[in-house]
């Protein structure tokens, strides 16, 4: 069975998380939903974002999310693929060593790794899109250009793939997003 780790956190955006959660495991993916400091079967609250013509996002309280694993017993070796969801969470997320540490062992092994939103804030956080085409919220890409990486400016419903790394803006682009995503699962598996 094919095992994804997902990093969600407090404020994750509840579409970023509920829609990639319930489409893994559709497929059959054994997803663990974890968050540094909380346990499986803890939960973390999300927060719903939506455009409704003011200059940004709103933001309104989402649902309760109940955390599928542990962080502090996952071992990286023993998931075929990363999920990094968006909201406010990456924003302390990024700051947290040892979630550095889990990005990076994904990018160094060139696992699949999906970001969404501001989930690219914890990319650029563990030095992981140098030289790299990528997308995310169009607020993140000052953090983006300063890591190094190249910004894509695509539209809300897109994703944009550069090797083992899949892309998109907003939760618009769950489509692309999954569909790539799931692409590069599934050729890391048959090589």
């Amino acid at each position: 069975m094919v095992a994804i780790l997902m990093l969600v956190g407090d404020f994750s955006e509840d579409y970023e998380v509920i829609v990639p959660f319930q489409a893994l495991e559709m497929l059959g993916m054994k997803v663990d939903a974890v968050c540094p400091d909380k346990r499986a079967g803890e939960f973390v609250k999300t927060s719903i974002h939506d455009f409704e013509g003011d200059q940004s996002y709103s933001e309104k309280p989402g649902h309760r999310f109940k955390l599928t694993g542990s962080f502090a017993t996952i071992d990286p070796d023993a998931y075929q693929g990363l999920y990094l969801t968006g909201g406010r969470a990456p924003e302390y997320l990024r700051l947290n060593p040892a979630v550095l540490r889990v990005v990076r062992h994904f990018m160094d092994k060139s696992l699949p790794v999906a970001a969404i939103c501001h989930g690219v804030q914890i990319l650029t956080a563990a030095d992981a899109v140098r030289g790299r085409r990528l997308t995310a919220y169009p607020v993140v890409r000052p953090e983006v250009d300063m890591a190094g990486g190249f910004f894509v400016d695509a539209g809300p419903e897109d994703a944009v793939t550069d090797g083992n790394l899949v892309t998109s803006p907003a939760w618009p682009g769950h489509p692309a997003l999954l569909r790539d995503f799931v692409r590069l699962l599934d050729h890391g598996i048959r090589r």
